[in-house]
């Protein structure tokens, strides 16, 4: 199993209680910090704790919108790729109708050649209705938004691997000769043992059973739905029906998950860094969204002691799940929890 950490960004009032002007000082601490566990050097939890860092592609907080800092994830990603060496940058997930597909594929692949060669492209369709009506999207339907996805990864993909779009005439999107140069660095197999092509890996997030798996068996090299172990063992059968439909093996696709992490030597622990959370959000939020927030996290399925969350995780690796992507809440202000998690999660689950 590999690993990935979210950097907190301020999306979910995660910088809340930093200064503005210590925003990106914070962010890139950790992720130095993460950059360093990836190549083994004076990290708790030994070699490559850390695969991949990831943000969120957002611009006004959640649970509500309010005037607290949202860093734009795209402008992070450039960042991010100028001020690391080793691991691998992700957005989960991109929306892909906030900005045009031709535009995206040019802006990945400079940072893929910014960071050498670390790119992951997170793409989903889009949720936050607030956000869009904000920006001045509109809201188009689930089906509008769907296919604008589908449109665009076929878009981007082609731009990556031809480096030009050629002419696109979908009901989306309308492109003709959409030059994307520098191509990417990295490298993808096109077809069953064909040719490697420059692109960026697409993870698509989503669990959409009709529309946005089917996306996925098409198109993508990860996924990233449910982390439950039931509804992830749902959406794997639907993502495998996809597959075979289409003539693809399911197992060319990697299976992500995203994370809440509460961990602590015991229950005590646990349930003092919930208090936590529920206190930090109940100073920006009502009480009564406070506590919905924290119990939104008090029962996700990586809340516990070391030994239970490695059990979890065990079982959900048996499962198929072989990427999980973690999120802590008090990352921006203290890493013992994510150090605890390395010493004595990481070191159970790695391959």
């Amino acid at each position: 199993m590999r690993f990935g950490l979210f950097i907190p960004q301020g999306w979910r009032m995660s910088l809340t209680d930093v200064p503005p002007e210590q925003h990106w000082e914070t962010m890139l601490s950790l992720l130095h910090y993460a950059d360093n566990a990836a190549s083994g050097e004076a990290v708790p939890g030994g070699d490559w704790a850390w695969d991949s860092v990831w943000v969120y592609d957002h611009f006004h907080t959640v649970p509500v919108p309010s005037t607290e800092a949202t860093h734009e994830a795209w402008s992070l990603m450039a960042a991010f790729a100028a001020s690391s060496q080793r691991v691998k940058l992700g957005q989960m997930c991109t929306c892909m109708a906030y900005r045009e597909p031709t535009y995206l594929a040019k802006v990945a692949s400079t940072v893929d050649a910014i960071s050498g060669g670390r790119v992951q492209m997170g793409i989903g369709a889009g949720w936050y209705e607030h956000e869009w009506r904000a920006y001045g999207y509109g809201f188009p339907t689930a089906g509008e938004r769907l296919r604008a996805l589908d449109e665009g990864v076929q878009i981007m993909t082609r731009m990556w691997r031809t480096g030009s779009s050629g002419r696109f005439d979908g009901e989306r999107y309308q492109v003709d000769g959409a030059l994307c140069y520098p191509q990417p660095l990295q490298q993808l197999p096109v077809g069953d043992g064909g040719a490697a092509v420059p692109s960026i890996p697409l993870w698509i997030a989503g669990g959409g059973e009709k529309k946005t798996l089917r996306i996925a068996a098409q198109h993508a090299q990860y996924t990233n739905f449910a982390g439950r172990p039931d509804e992830f063992d749902h959406k794997s059968r639907i993502l495998a029906d996809h597959c075979r439909d289409l003539g693809r093996d399911v197992d060319e696709i990697t299976r992500s998950a995203n994370y809440n992490v509460v961990i602590g030597e015991n229950q005590a622990e646990v349930d003092d860094k919930l208090a936590w959370i529920e206190a930090h959000y109940t100073k920006h939020v009502s009480a009564e969204r406070g506590a919905q927030e924290v119990e939104s996290w008090r029962n996700g399925p990586l809340v516990g002691t070391p030994e239970q969350i490695a059990e979890t995780l065990t079982d959900l690796k048996a499962r198929g799940m072989t990427y999980a992507i973690t999120y802590f809440a008090n990352a921006a202000a203290d890493r013992d929890q994510i150090e605890l998690f390395q010493r004595q999660v990481v070191p159970h689950l790695q391959d």
